[in-house]
């Protein structure tokens, strides 16, 4: 891919301005794939089996070379608008990044998303075969064929429970971390006209927490025999959720493009 096709997907008018910026990074599960150009950009440049691997050099290599158009376009960008990008002091801004992450990292929030990321690992961990333990009760009820047991459809349901469970995991703290980061930088410098950013993160990982626990919620019904240690991860996440919502107050209301704009989702 060169910079000439760069700029061109970006000009596309299909494609919904910004909405790679409030998603939960799963393309899979998307509807809106086919309007975004984040999505757009990774299929035609990471097009080979290999380019998705991050063990693999070639995937460091595709990176490396969309690092490069975006750095054009940021040239040609500042050029444009009589702005000499050799001029920004570049030591001050890497230090005031790491002091705005540090105060990140040390926000309430930012440290129980921590505690939840640990809280799923410890459970993983120690969970032991009751997986295989519970395949092992479905296949049993498959082959007894019992009136009312839906065997595959509870495993279906575990699964996606399982997953959904993973794909949030450090998602969560991530997009806390941006929000937490962004909203001081708004306290400094207040915007204006447009939504604030650190309202965006914080909704997306509300939403993931909201995803988060209906699963966790799955999984309780599940395997009864756990239900204490699951409780105790539910109850965590929960207050994770009531500060989250107590800090972000306007984050439920923030319209995230395509997926809250009913205009444009249509």
């Amino acid at each position: 891919m060169d910079i000439n096709r760069l700029k061109k997907l970006t000009e596309n008018p299909d494609f919904i301005p910004g909405i790679y910026n409030y998603c939960d990074r799963w393309c899979e599960r998307c509807q809106f794939t086919s309007r975004c150009m984040n999505f757009a950009l990774s299929e035609e440049h990471f097009d080979d089996p290999d380019s998705h691997d991050v063990k693999n050099e070639a995937f460091w290599r595709k990176l490396g070379e969309v690092f490069q158009l975006t750095r054009q376009m940021i040239e040609e960008s500042a050029a444009k608008w009589g702005i000499d990008l050799d001029s920004l002091d570049l030591q001050a801004a890497e230090k005031e990044i790491e002091t705005r992450r540090e105060n990140a990292e040390s926000h309430e929030c930012a440290l129980a998303s921590m505690s939840y990321v640990e809280k799923v690992k410890s459970w993983f961990e120690s969970a032991g075969d009751i997986f295989q333990q519970k395949e092992d009760e479905l296949n049993t009820e498959a082959q007894l064929d019992l009136p009312g047991s839906e065997p595959a459809a509870e495993a279906a349901t575990i699964g996606d429970a399982v997953e959904v469970i993973r794909w949030y995991q450090y998602f969560i703290q991530a997009k806390l971390l941006r929000a937490v980061g962004g909203a001081v930088e708004e306290t400094a410098d207040p915007p204006d006209e447009y939504p604030r950013d650190s309202d965006g993160s914080a909704k997306i990982a509300l939403i993931a927490m909201d995803r988060s626990i209906a699963a966790w919620g799955r999984m309780y019904k599940h395997f009864p025999e756990h239900q204490s240690d699951i409780l105790d991860v539910l109850v965590l996440l929960e207050r994770l959720r009531g500060r989250t919502q107590t800090s972000f107050p306007n984050a439920r209301a923030f319209v995230r493009p395509g997926f809250d704009d009913v205009a444009q989702a249509d």
